[in-house]
């Protein structure tokens, strides 16, 4: 009978000593569930800026759903596609992840970014537009976009506009409205929106084609905002007309999103696509992006890659259309 026992405390301690070690791999996985660390945001724009600002707001929401910090990390540059080369380039698990520009579907094929938009992003999230607008000094001549129009069809290419660099969204906007509306333009080319702001204050051009960087000018009296560029009329400026209003069927809205590396486990993925679902509808985010006149534009995941592959089929008739290779070249 003792050697029953002594048989049976032998077995149940072999028994207990295997079911540990069956268990320690459960309980190691358990702790590396995604995500057990900090998480890097690439924000391809530089701190401060209106998308830099939008960004952090979700983050701050995302993070707390995701129950780990997410640091925003500024690389800007190039039209922000440094940014969207180093998301691209990224280890695929989730830890880095970032803002992608729609203007990636452009900038690949003008040669500007060394990534393919269609194969090399995982795409999570779209989050918000931007609010563009045309904008003249109190003193134009230029009381409404008519009158801009009919002046420009009457001297072709003798009014100039500043826009934030060749081939950024500000450039082609307003070459494919001048195409739409028939007219020629002098386009001048700044580095940044905020130079080709304070030209256009200064009297030295005749317009501003920008996101929302005239706003606080319109509101102080400086300008006079002649018409946006979205879909519908923004809130915030709901007496100005829209291109499409008034006729032409240009829409410019450069939704942004948030993506990570091609290659990322599909439970990684869920996860960051239900966290940042629920940051986007977020109050928090909401205020931040009404502050800036950013028009929520969410779209998950999946339904953001298939708009990405129709901008980058559109991106490439206008890049034909409007010669912008030529350009670049000219420099």
């Amino acid at each position: 009978m003792q050697k029953i026992d002594q048989t049976r405390r032998q077995f149940l301690a072999s028994a207990a000593a295997s079911g540990g070690a069956m268990l320690a791999p459960t309980w190691a996985q358990a702790a590396e569930e995604f995500p057990s660390r900090p998480i890097n945001f690439i924000c391809p724009w530089p701190a401060g800026g209106t998308a830099d600002q939008s960004m952090r707001a979700i983050c701050q929401v995302a993070a707390r759903i995701l129950k780990q910090p997410i640091a925003v990390e500024n690389k800007a540059g190039a039209a922000g596609m440094i940014g969207a080369k180093a998301i691209a380039a990224a280890k695929p698990d989730g830890y880095t992840i970032g803002q992608i520009p729609i203007s990636v579907t452009r900038f690949s094929q003008l040669g500007s970014l060394q990534a393919d938009p269609l194969k090399d992003f995982t795409y999570i999230a779209r989050t918000s537009g931007q609010t563009f607008g045309i904008a003249v000094v109190p003193e134009s001549k230029f009381k409404t976009l008519q009158d801009m129009v009919a002046y420009a069809k009457a001297n072709p290419g003798k009014v100039s506009y500043a826009h934030a660099g060749v081939g950024g969204a500000t450039h082609v906007g307003m070459e494919e409205f001048a195409m739409a509306a028939g007219i020629q333009l002098n386009a001048i080319a700044y580095k940044g929106g905020a130079a080709a702001l304070n030209d256009t204050l200064g009297g030295q051009v005749d317009m501003l084609a920008d996101s929302s960087s005239w706003a606080p000018h319109v509101e102080a009296g400086k300008l006079r905002l002649l018409a946006t560029w979205g879909e519908q009329r923004t809130p915030r400026f709901n007496n100005t007309p829209t291109l499409k209003e008034l006729g032409f069927k240009v829409v410019v809205d450069a939704p942004n999103g948030i993506g990570a590396p091609a290659g990322l486990p599909a439970d990684v993925e869920k996860k960051l696509r239900d966290a940042f679902r629920f940051a986007v509808n977020s109050d928090e985010f909401k205020t931040v992006a009404s502050r800036i006149d950013a028009p929520l534009m969410y779209l998950d995941g999946p339904d953001y890659k298939k708009y990405v592959a129709q901008m980058f089929q559109h991106e490439s008739k206008l890049i034909e259309r409007l010669k912008l290779k030529e350009l670049l070249a000219k420099g």
